[in-house]
């Protein structure tokens, strides 16, 4: 099975046990041959948790990442100059940069964001 790069959305209804997280998505986190979770996507939950927008899981932290299984990417400066390359087709910032890092590292996006089927990126929508 492929590596999977979860969307923001994604990773916090798997951490929250969200039911919108169905059983097939679930299913598809299991099988996968990984699970990834971007620098960016914690960045993003960082600053709505800052400005009182989203509320985290109280056991959240890097050690709990760890601890499930995820495997942490960072953002370099080549996922940084990918970005440039796409089309602006979505404007948030956080999701480009997410479709950047699946191009560039060969990972499946796995996202509920309809925008993001307009990009030429692995997605597994959900």
């Amino acid at each position: 099975m492929r590596a999977l790069l979860l969307d923001t959305h994604v990773l916090l209804w798997a951490l929250t046990r969200d039911p919108r997280l169905t059983v097939t998505a679930q299913t598809l986190l299991t099988r996968a041959s990984e699970v990834v979770v971007s620098a960016a996507s914690l960045w993003e939950m960082s600053i709505k948790a800052s400005l009182g927008k989203l509320t985290l899981p109280s056991r959240f932290g890097l050690e709990t990442l760890v601890a499930q299984g995820y495997r942490l990417l960072a953002v370099t400066p080549e996922h940084a100059l990918q970005v440039r390359a796409l089309p602006p087709l979505h404007a948030d910032p956080f999701d480009r940069m997410l479709v950047a890092q699946a191009q560039l590292d060969r990972l499946t996006l796995v996202s509920h964001d309809a925008a993001l089927r307009q990009y030429d990126v692995a997605l597994e929508w959900i």
